[in-house]
Formats: C-alpha cells, sequence, structure tokens
C-alpha cells in the first residue's frame, strides 16, 4: 500500500486530468480510493485545481471521517462499493458529456464496440433517476455493478470502478469513448449491435492480452 499522501497526490492529479481531458467540469464528480482501514474521498465542492492533499477525506466504512472537510456528497456509493465489492479499490463518478447525454434518454450502451467488454460484459447498464446522494441511488449502483465494472446514472452522469486508481481512469476514458461512439453512430443511422458470444470471446481474449502486468490495457491486438 502506498503512503496516503502520495495517493491523496494521484487523487488530484486524476481529478484534474479528467477535468483537462473534458470527460468532467467544475466540481461535479468525485473519486474514492481504498486504503488500510477505510477509503480516501474528494470533498464537497472544493474545485479540483485548488485542492491539497489534505483536502482529501478519510473515511471509514461506517461513514465516519475525518479531516477538515466535509466528504463528497455522493459518499453512500463509495462506502456501499467499498463495503460489498472487496475487489474493487478504485470509484469513479463523472458527468462526462456523453454517458450523461445517453443517461439523459435513459439509454445503455450497447455492444456497438468490442471494448465494451472491458466493462465486464455486452452493456453499460443505466440505472433509474434517484436523488443524487441517496441511499436509494447506492443501491442502484452497487446493483448495477454486481458483473459489471460500470453504469450509467439516469440524468445525472456514470460511475466506474477498478482494482486500482489507474485502471479506474483508463475505465472512464474507455466508457466516455464508447458513449460518444454510440451517440455519434445514432446520429447517422441504426448502430449493429454485436452478440454476446462475440462479448464473451473478447472478454476470454483480454485475460491473455499484454505482458502480463498492469502496465497495459486491453484495446487490440
Amino acid at each position: 500500500m502506498k503512503d496516503n499522501e502520495d495517493i491523496r497526490r494521484e487523487i488530484i492529479t486524476t481529478c484534474n486530468f479528467m477535468n483537462d481531458r473534458n470527460i468532467n467540469q467544475g466540481t461535479s464528480g468525485n473519486i474514492s480510493v481504498r486504503v488500510d482501514g477505510g477509503f480516501l474521498i474528494t470533498p464537497s465542492g472544493v474545485p479540483y485545481a485548488e485542492m491539497q492533499p489534505d483536502d482529501i477525506v478519510f473515511m471509514k466504512i461506517d461513514a465516519s471521517h475525518s479531516g477538515p472537510r466535509k466528504p463528497s456528497t455522493e459518499w453512500r456509493f463509495h462506502r456501499d462499493i467499498m463495503e460489498k465489492k472487496p475487489e474493487v479499490g478504485c470509484t469513479i463518478h463523472l458527468h462526462s458529456m456523453f454517458c450523461t447525454s445517453l443517461s439523459i434518454l435513459r439509454r445503455e450502451i450497447p455492444a456497438v464496440h468490442y471494448m465494451i467488454a472491458a466493462v465486464g460484459g455486452p452493456t453499460v447498464p443505466c440505472v433509474p433517476y434517484v436523488t443524487w446522494g441517496t441511499q436509494q441511488l447506492a443501491d442502484y449502483i452497487v446493483d448495477a455493478l454486481k458483473d459489471r465494472l460500470a453504469c450509467l446514472l439516469s440524468n445525472h452522469g456514470m460511475v466506474c470502478v477498478g482494482p486500482n486508481l489507474k485502471r479506474a481512469a483508463w475505465l472512464a476514458v474507455e466508457v466516455e469513448a464508447l458513449a460518444a461512439q454510440y451517440w455519434r453512430a445514432l446520429q447517422v443511422g441504426v448502430p449493429h449491435v454485436l452478440p454476446d458470444a462475440e462479448i464473451a470471446n473478447v472478454m476470454e481474449r483480454f485475460k491473455n492480452y499484454g505482458q502480463g502486468d498492469d502496465r497495459r490495457n486491453p484495446s487490440c491486438c
């Protein structure tokens, strides 16, 4: 486990990276990373460009927290994911443009590209709308992530998870790319959707992709 100070700085760097890539904006979205005894989570309402390591909030699974800042108002689903999915080391929530646009239409992302296999199945599901920060929203998200690594939140945004911050951030970019590809294809015609069997095949091929470590992520060839 890295020193918490390093993790705090990586969280801030990732927040700014997401905004610089235009897949998040302002103070929207939030990130949590598992650490010994609980997890670190971004604070509520603090601009990412102004955030300092001490602003990142330490929370325990019992929802108690320490530090000078209040945790993100979305702490409930971060807490529940950490509690119920021990394989998850990081959760990222964004208001990215294309994922949010599809969520406003209440559309899931189908298998219009084989990279959807990176989320663990042939769709990125879209959960029903409920008010942000509520336990009901947390319950919907945890249920959607039972067999997926990402989901859309109706009229809200997206959530993705990974074993660590690097992988979760990579997946967030990939899911937004999938949403953009699907959106643009819809402007021209009816997208062709790959069959479930092909996505299962791709998921198997991903298991042996790369160099056997975390330096690379599946994309092709």
